[in-house]
């Protein structure tokens, strides 16, 4: 199979407050290689904890880790559906969405973590179909997210980074690391 190479997106691509998921991904010479070891990663990290390891904060009033996990499920369904509207030319603003509302309505801490693992596969996996199946003029194309110009290549970047801060996340602050 054809590696998809997506160019990093230059600064006006972009709100600025995505920046620093942009940073942290990699070039990315491989689109679906690069989306399915991250995918694996998180599997590897955190489909071993069990439930009651998953439900520890670091703090009262931050996300469990299951709730960390259901976020990125809840982000990645988000950036996947603009990068799918953006790519595919739709002009029609899209509105941003506030996380910090999203996560206690998900109320992900009451799962158990092998079913946010598996969800976490399947929409890793949603989104990789998604990349595959993107023309290779649909990268470029420009819209309107949150009141910001963003790039379909823009939002790939911000998948990879937002999920890769989060892996940071764990390991600095949930003493969660690859091994």
């Amino acid at each position: 199979m054809e590696s998809i190479r997506v160019i990093r997106p230059n600064p006006d691509e972009y709100d600025p407050a995505f920046g620093r998921y942009i940073a942290r991904a990699a070039d990315i010479d491989d689109a679906r290689r690069a989306l399915a070891m991250q995918q694996e990663q998180v599997v590897r990290l955190l489909e071993p904890l069990g439930d009651k390891a998953a439900e520890y904060r670091y703090l009262a009033d931050k996300w469990s880790i299951k709730e960390m996990l259901g976020h990125l499920c809840d982000g990645e369904r988000i950036f996947a559906y603009r990068l799918l509207r953006i790519g595919r030319g739709d002009r029609t603003p899209l509105a941003g969405f506030d996380e910090n509302a999203y996560v206690p309505a998900a109320r992900s801490h009451q799962r158990p973590l092998s079913d946010l693992v598996d969800e976490w596969r399947s929409v890793r996996g949603a989104t990789t179909s998604l990349v595959r199946g993107m023309p290779a003029e649909a990268w470029s194309q420009r819209g309107t997210s949150n009141d910001h110009t963003i790039s379909a290549r823009a939002l790939l970047y911000i998948i990879v980074g937002h999920v890769d801060h989060h892996l940071g996340v764990l390991a600095e602050r949930y003493g969660v690391a690859n091994v």
